[in-house]
């Protein structure tokens, strides 16, 4: 096909509303060239609305292969990381739950004693807290008690919440009775606000002041024997 017949043919798929990647695939010439030619082709707002399409649809085919992609990247570096924990001895998990306890328990101020109290939204540091609390630091499971932050606008949700966190613990669901209402905020960055919100369960061990300063006393000796004090 001469130049100028490839021409002809570009220009009327162009004003067919085609899009360049399209015409391409019939008329093999330079982008370049092509651009050239359709510089001065119009389009008709239906053309136009068509090829915005189109480009929102390719966008979208590229972010779907990024995530499958992502995800396949995800799950193999886990799975790998997964199988190189085996077992976990009492001794580790007794360091496990010290660490736990360190970085989301609550503290004694100078001020001020306290029980041992952890609060999270995460369903299996709860349950590695209490498993901590019951299988190695021997807690009764009669001295541990439960409150529930739940925002107000999730008040409806309330008995699937109790439902929720029964079951991640094993505990009757008469255990979380008490709840403590957060104010609800039109304007939030949060993310966990629908479906899969279940608030932030605190776990509370009953006369626990001594318990506390040891494990902080634990805390310490890890410090300790970690070269880092």
């Amino acid at each position: 096909m001469s130049k100028s017949k490839e021409k002809e043919k570009a220009i009327k798929l162009r004003k067919n509303g085609r899009s360049y990647s399209e015409i391409l695939k019939k008329i093999p010439v330079a982008k370049s060239t092509l651009s050239l030619w359709l510089r001065e082709v119009g389009l008709s707002k239906k053309q136009k609305q068509r090829l915005t399409k189109r480009k929102r649809a390719a966008g979208l085919r590229g972010a779907m292969a990024r995530r499958e992609q992502r995800l396949n990247i995800t799950q193999k570096i886990k799975g790998k990381a997964i199988k190189e924990i085996k077992n976990i001895s009492d001794r580790e998990l007794w360091l496990i739950g010290i660490s736990l306890y360190w970085a989301e328990g609550y503290k004694e101020k100078s001020y001020r004693s306290g029980f041992v109290t952890l609060g999270n939204s995460d369903p299996n540091l709860i349950r590695i807290f209490l498993k901590w609390l019951q299988s190695i630091c021997k807690i009764d499971k009669s001295d541990i008690h439960f409150r529930i932050y739940l925002h107000e606008n999730a008040i409806n949700k309330l008995p699937e919440v109790q439902k929720y966190w029964a079951k991640v613990t094993r505990f009757p669901k008469k255990e979380f009775q008490k709840v403590s209402w957060k104010k609800h905020k039109i304007r939030t960055n949060r993310k966990n606000v629908g479906k899969d919100y279940y608030g932030l369960l605190e776990v509370v061990v009953r006369r626990s002041t001594n318990f506390n300063r040891k494990i902080a006393g634990w805390t310490e000796g890890i410090c300790k024997n970690c070269g880092v004090v």
